[in-house]
């Protein structure tokens, strides 16, 4: 027996116990980082539902003034309309006026660039001029006429 052989024992409950104590730390990381993202999505998801409600009562606030001055029923068509014109507005604001930019020339008629777009200056090979003709099984059924 070697002078050092009991002293395998005493690393391995060393490692055991290094690692427990590494994985509560993480556990208690995360825990920490999910309570904080959980309360912000909380705070997110109440500002929205008073932003709605906050909207409702300005298109009923709309409404009865216009309700004044014409019939109710001309008041909500009118109220509609301008709430779907601001709608249509605000999705031509969050759409991308060129959702499919036209690509570099180098790219369509010439070669292609020596490494990716993202900078890493690895190269890769040029993209195949034909689809891919797989060989034919002579054991397969023809079923050509």
């Amino acid at each position: 027996m070697e002078p050092l052989d009991h002293l395998e024992h005493l690393d391995k409950q060393l490692v055991d116990e290094l690692a427990l104590v590494a994985r509560e730390t993480v556990r208690d990381e995360l825990l920490q980082q999910t309570r904080k993202q959980r309360r912000t999505a909380t705070l997110y998801a109440a500002s929205g539902a008073v932003a709605l409600y906050a909207g409702g009562a300005l298109a009923l606030a709309l409404g009865l003034a216009l309700a004044t001055g014409l019939p109710g029923w001309a008041a909500a068509l009118i109220t509609a309309a301008i709430l779907g014109v601001v709608a249509y507005a605000l999705r031509g604001v969050a759409r991308p006026r060129h959702p499919h930019p036209a690509p570099p020339a180098h790219v369509v008629g010439g070669t292609p660039p020596a490494g990716p777009p993202g900078g890493l200056g690895l190269s890769y090979p040029p993209p195949p001029t034909q689809a891919p003709r797989w060989p034919e099984d002579p054991e397969a059924p023809h079923h050509r006429a």
